[in-house]
């Protein structure tokens, strides 16, 4: 079994000085000296899209191999709950001071979600501490 391996090794040695395959670590170029970066080279490149195009498209947006960045519609043709997701929402110690009973019950589902997620998150460190 160890002449074996001896022999693959050997005809790996020899095919490699034979083909001439060297396998050398290769290390990044490094900086010039007195360069502190930042430079201009480094900086931003201007952009080549036209304004008419940067206003009337969402530049980036495609995720799509073939696809089109999408156009920028008129607001009335965006659904409504697109408006609220930036809305901000009660913190459990907010939610906590107010009366379960007189919650919407937006608020009350947010309640149970959170409080649920601090008991698990308590339970879990308590455990963690045993």
């Amino acid at each position: 079994m160890a002449m074996n391996c001896i022999k693959s090794l050997r005809n790996d040695v020899m095919m490699k000085v034979v083909v001439g395959v060297e396998r050398r670590r290769m290390f990044a170029v490094k900086a010039k000296k007195g360069s502190k970066g930042g430079g201009a080279a480094d900086a931003p490149k201007a952009s080549t899209l036209s304004k008419e195009v940067q206003s009337t498209t969402v530049v980036g947006a495609n995720i799509l191999k073939d696809g089109a960045d999408p156009k920028i519609l008129l607001d009335s043709e965006y659904p409504d709950w697109l408006w609220h997701l930036l809305d901000k929402h009660p913190a459990l110690s907010e939610l906590r001071r107010k009366k379960i009973e007189t919650l919407p019950y937006e608020d009350l589902k947010r309640f149970v979600k959170l409080d649920n997620r601090a008991r698990i998150k308590q339970n879990n460190s308590d455990k963690a501490k045993n």
